[in-house]
């Protein structure tokens, strides 16, 4: 029996280049996701309890940035190819190449919160409820940036929507990417949106927090 496979899209992670610059779709995943979420955090804290004015959705949103390529970055560096790079210290610098962690990026986010709530005396759970509804947007276009480029694939499957990645091997695998971008991704944001709107999980700190962290 022939096991029918969906082709995989083998798409170039350089969406064009000029010179030595090149423009990815990894960089653009990030970019696309903060922008995103920086509109649609705007428009959440119109509603009461208003956690931030829009001049300070802008301040912590760049705090949340900094922190995420930062700390994204670091933890790459650190979990994952820590002998490389003590070799190559300014390959650190090359985040046009790919290489984030998602975990890193974690903790630089938190860090930007309780920095940015001490700062402006907010309850740090407000911050981290507003992030964890918009975080969501991030990982959406982060895990099809990981699909575009052939990484963090699945174990091998035999279901009809099974792909061979170019680095993956001979077999056959689930496109996780694919998963994650739409249940991590749309599903966890629609429902921490819906609670955010039609419950009271506005007026109780943290509740979204837990929330996105069991998602």
């Amino acid at each position: 029996m022939t096991l029918l496979l969906l082709p995989y899209p083998d798409i170039k992670p350089e969406i064009f280049s000029i010179g030595p610059f090149a423009v990815r779709w990894y960089a653009l995943a990030y970019i696309a996701g903060l922008m995103i979420g920086w509109q649609i955090m705007r428009r959440v804290c119109k509603q009461p309890p208003v956690v931030l004015s829009p001049p300070k959705i802008d301040d912590f949103l760049l705090w949340a940035a900094l922190g995420v390529i930062l700390g994204g970055r670091l933890g790459y560096v650190l979990f994952y190819k820590p002998g490389f790079f003590l070799e190559n210290p300014l390959q650190i610098l090359t985040l046009w190449e790919g290489g984030m962690s998602f975990h890193g990026g974690l903790l630089g986010v938190i860090v930007a919160i309780l920095v940015f709530s001490y700062r402006n005396a907010i309850h740090p759970f407000l911050l981290s409820d507003m992030m964890a509804i918009v975080t969501p947007i991030g990982l959406f276009f982060g895990r099809l940036a990981n699909f575009i480029n052939g990484e963090l694939w699945g174990r091998p499957a035999d279901v009809p929507w099974a792909m061979i990645f170019p680095r993956g091997g001979p077999l056959p695998r689930h496109p996780s990417q694919l998963y994650q971008a739409s249940f991590e991704g749309i599903l966890l944001f629609l429902l921490l949106l819906a609670a955010w709107k039609w419950t009271d999980g506005r007026r109780r700190p943290g509740l979204l927090t837990g929330v996105f962290c069991m998602g």
